[in-house]
């Protein structure tokens, strides 16, 4: 888990490639990063698993705390769209980021109306983690004040 001064993002991608460059251009703004290559994968990880036999919200267990999940698109078994819906159902508060390389103006309108934060094209630069940062700010700032009223 990453630690209080760290920022912490899922990338979800099935391209080993693109992976690994989301990976570093993370990495060098000292983001803590979590690559997985599937949406079945990210769900597990986020301990919402369990809802892909059954939506019953007793069975989530609690996954590791994410400020950020970027995305692909483009995926087999389930698209990055269909992971943030299912994503949301449980988590709505996490800021979702969907990238393609095709750029279909229904699909980045769609996106956006069901929740993403933001939908970049790729290949992601780093002018586009410079943006991610206004939301882990935000992500972190929900949590604290979600604490703050735990604690009370």
């Amino acid at each position: 888990m990453a630690s209080k001064a760290q920022f912490h993002v899922l990338a979800v991608d099935d391209s080993p490639i693109d992976r690994m460059v989301i990976v570093r251009l993370l990495k060098t703004s000292s983001i803590h990063v979590t690559a997985v290559d599937s949406a079945i994968e990210a769900l597990k990880f986020l301990g919402l698993g369990r809802t892909l036999d059954s939506s019953v919200a007793s069975d989530i267990h609690q996954g590791v705390d994410v400020n950020l999940i970027i995305t692909d698109y483009s995926m087999p078994q389930m698209t990055g769209y269909d992971l943030m819906r299912k994503i949301k159902e449980f988590k709505k508060d996490i800021p979702i980021v969907i990238m393609s390389s095709e750029d279909i103006p229904s699909r980045i309108k769609s996106c956006l109306e069901e929740g993403a934060e933001e939908f970049f094209l790729k290949p992601v630069q780093q002018s586009h983690v410079n943006k991610l940062k206004s939301y882990l700010s935000k992500s972190r700032l929900k949590d604290e004040q979600d604490q703050l009223i735990d604690n009370s």
